[in-house]
């Protein structure tokens, strides 16, 4: 069986604990291998184990579970008599390593070894340790005894505040209140055997086996069945990852899609790692009950609209499964009604990840219009232009970027020689309308604002049934999270380092439209593509600013403002805005990726239609 969580070395006395214990915040008896010792004494009452670093012995428990595959194999022990403490966990893990060990579930243990703080993914993460047991030893005293009763999540047991605000300091060392803060209340059950029910399905089952549920089922729900992200200061407290425990040729790892049901009880040890936090390692799994709705079809425009759509192909390239490139063409031929314009994001070079120095796309662009064509649709042209080697980001040798397909029976794309990878494109006066200096051309490329991330491209059209029309298209990918903290940092709040950038970038394309109007203040312009923000963001703010766009999503009912899904949040990254003229829009997030276990990409595309 596979495991995603990377070899552990054996666990030491990490810096923190050390700076805890310096400053008095923790303390250690004098002996900790005295007679006595229960595993509450060793998880304490913070997220840091008041015995790190000292040998333990004659601990009693009795194992719960059993991890038996993957390099951070070991089993869980929970004490069968806790003591009267909300704050202090009754379980503990025992690591062996590779080692498979010798343990079974229902085994009355006592053990002794090394108490340690593991940091997932590395201290530097900024996540939270596991308390654990290294360099053990135990002796089974009795064998098929009974599992103390599993905790039940639930509404009622966890706090809707998702974690102490320390102005962003660390919150190890501050007393667990599991009654107020929904970390507080995982972290005191840490390894304790825990439990759902009758679950709805937030996050879709992955390729590693995991899906996320919601213990709260009447909070924030998307019209879908999701977990509506709508704030910074509402994470959904009742997010919890599953995983399994039990062998996948005897027991398959249920295929849930969002809306979906883990109907019955699913239960097992709360454990916690760097691929989404909390985790329920489930030694019983509920079954798949199927309420999730089916991919959605927006409707095809009129003959006086003009169709805008955006779509994040998920690192496209000729390296791609020819499997994928029809099923994007399919989505875009029948689920997004073959739009007129589309801003494509996530294009990779013509040889894929392959670091060589190529930095073309057209055998890319041109699979992709082939099988749009194989699968009903317009001969779709292309317009992009080549990146630096290297200079945008993404996928290591993929140079990724931004795209245009357009439908030449529809529109006239509007070529106006100049643009390439590092010219700024301008907005002009073109006899009292506004035009570009080049189109396509990208926008500020050489600003630091855009150093290793993709730089947008703007493009003029004309609609061919109007004449003299003019419609320009901002497509965007701006930086990736990569390097914030996460929900669940031991800072709280987590820091969003990212969003520094992403507020620049968002800056630039701002003064670029704010160009294009004064030039036009009628100027129809339409920036797309994946912020990879939130609507309620500063980089949104920043786009916005001055009232020269509109962000479309925030016109959709609250219940619908998504199309993407993280650890079981549906949030929003991808953007369509448009400057106050057109007047009359309609707008449809099209929700056929997100929330399905098999996706295409793992972005849902974007529909807007407007009258030029």
């Amino acid at each position: 069986m596979p495991s995603r969580r990377p070899f552990r070395r054996p666990a030491a006395v990490t810096a923190v604990v050390c700076a805890a214990l310096a400053a008095g915040l923790l303390a250690l008896p004098q002996s900790a291998a005295a007679a006595g010792t229960r595993i509450h004494d060793i998880q304490g009452r913070t997220r840091l184990s008041p015995l790190a670093g000292r040998q333990v012995s004659g601990v009693p428990g009795t194992v719960t579970a059993v991890r038996s595959f993957g390099s951070a194999r070991g089993f869980w022990v929970q004490d069968p008599h806790p003591d009267d403490d909300p704050a202090t966990s009754e379980a503990v893990f025992v690591f062996t390593g590779k080692e498979t060990p010798k343990a079974a579930v229902g085994d009355a243990v006592t053990f002794a070894g090394t108490v340690g703080e593991y940091y997932p993914g590395g201290k530097d993460a900024g996540l939270q340790s596991v308390t654990e047991i290294t360099d053990a030893t135990w002796n089974v005293t009795a064998s098929g005894t009974p599992l103390p009763a599993a905790f039940r999540l639930n509404a009622a047991a966890i706090p809707a505040r998702y974690a102490p605000d320390a102005g962003g300091r660390n919150i190890e060392a501050l007393p667990l209140r599991p009654g107020s803060y929904a970390l507080d209340r995982y972290e005191s059950l840490e390894g304790m055997r825990v439990s759902v029910a009758d679950a709805p399905v937030v996050g879709p089952t992955s390729s590693h086996h995991e899906l996320w549920v919601t213990a709260e089922p009447g909070h924030a729900r998307t019209a879908r069945g999701g977990a509506l992200y709508s704030s910074y200061a509402d994470p959904n407290s009742g997010r919890v990852k599953v995983a399994s425990l039990l062998p996948l040729d005897q027991h398959p790892f249920p295929v849930a899609d969002v809306g979906d049901e883990l109907t019955g009880t699913t239960e097992g040890p709360l454990d916690y790692d760097s691929f989404g936090g909390y985790t329920l390692q489930a030694t019983a799994l509920g079954k798949v009950t199927d309420h999730g709705p089916a991919p959605e079809t927006t409707r095809k425009q009129q003959a006086d609209e003009l169709a805008v759509a955006t779509y994040n192909v998920e690192n496209l390239s000729p390296a791609t499964p020819q499997a994928k490139f029809d099923r994007l063409a399919r989505a875009l031929v029948h689920h997004l009604a073959a739009p007129d314009v589309v801003a494509l994001e996530e294009v990779q070079d013509d040889n894929g990840p392959t670091d060589d120095g190529v930095v073309s796309a057209g055998v890319t662009l041109k699979k992709l219009t082939d099988a749009i064509k194989a699968a009903g649709g317009p001969a779709y042209e292309a317009r992009q232009i080549d990146p630096v080697n290297d200079q945008d980001g993404g996928q290591p040798g993929g140079n990724i970027r931004v795209a245009f397909l357009f439908n030449p029976d529809r529109v006239s794309f509007t070529d106006i020689p100049g643009g390439d990878a590092t010219t700024p494109v301008r907005a002009v006066d073109d006899h009292g309308r506004a035009a570009l200096s080049a189109s396509p051309g990208r926008i500020a490329p050489t600003d630091p604002a855009w150093k290793d991330s993709r730089k947008p491209l703007a493009g003029q059209f004309s609609v061919k049934n109007r004449p003299g029309s003019r419609v320009f298209v901002v497509a965007d990918h701006f930086n990736s999270k990569g390097g914030d903290q996460g929900l669940d940092s031991r800072f709280q709040p987590p820091a969003r380092s990212s969003e520094t950038q992403r507020t620049a970038q968002a800056r630039l394309v701002n003064g670029f439209v704010k160009d294009l109007l004064v030039k036009d203040p009628k100027a129809d312009v339409v920036v797309a593509g994946d912020l990879n923000d939130y609507q309620f963001s500063p980089a949104l703010k920043a786009l916005t600013d001055g009232g020269v766009l509109t962000d479309l999503v925030n016109g959709l009912p609250r219940n619908e403002r998504y199309g993407y899904v993280y650890n079981g949040n549906s949030q929003v990254l991808d953007h369509m805005l448009t400057s106050s003229h057109p007047a009359r829009t309609d707008y449809d997030i099209v929700h056929i990726n997100a929330e399905y276990a098999d996706q295409a990409s793992d972005h849902d595309p974007q529909v807007l239609r407007i009258r030029p």
